[in-house]
């Protein structure tokens, strides 16, 4: 079974963390969660992001999730695979140099990347999606575009994959985006 990173922090997107989180590591796969400035067993607040019929999305205070391997010690080489979870966090941690040199080292390793939702901006700020296709929350898309990518608009329920790079829109792309990671692996 594969040995799998996600990068996450505070005000992640909770679905988008615990799901692929528990799914991945129901199928056998080992899932290494870590967080800039935290170490293991630290925790982290998410939230949880709605589609309740207002111009975007609605942000409630989600669970706590603890933590499961040290970020400091975390080696691109070491993993086959790497998955960005969207929500807030990616607004900052795209500010972390270690955390863009290890999605480019994931990318120039041609090992599987999956993002969800906002997730795409860690790719974008990685600028590691020229000439892609791309989804992501529809906010996203403009960054998507001007770093290079093609945005694709899909369903929220839908994901795509190019080459080894899977994304989708939000949480209730989660079947898809797992399917089309899990095929990567």
């Amino acid at each position: 079974m594969a040995k799998i990173l996600m990068i996450t922090g505070d005000f992640v997107e909770d679905y988008e963390n615990m799901v692929p989180f528990q799914a991945l590591l129901a199928m056998g796969h080992q899932v290494d969660a870590v967080c800039p400035g935290k170490k293991k067993n630290d925790s982290i607040a998410t939230c949880i992001h709605d589609f309740e019929g207002h111009q975007t999305y609605s942000e409630k205070r989600g669970h706590n999730f603890t933590l499961n391997a040290d970020f400091e010690q975390v080696a691109a080489s070491e993993y086959d695979a790497l998955y960005l979870p969207g929500g807030r966090a990616p607004e900052y941690l795209r500010l972390d140099s270690k955390v863009l040199a290890i999605i480019k080292a994931f990318v120039a390793s041609n090992k599987p990347v999956a993002a969800i939702c906002h997730g795409a901006q860690l790719l974008t700020a990685a600028n590691v999606i020229e000439g892609k296709k791309v989804s992501a929350y529809p906010a996203c898309a403009p960054e998507v575009r001007l770093a290079g990518a093609e945005y694709v608009d899909l369903q929220m329920d839908e994901a795509i994959t190019d080459g080894k790079l899977v994304t989708a829109p939000a949480w209730p792309a989660h079947p898809a985006m797992l399917k089309q990671l899990v095929a990567l692996l």
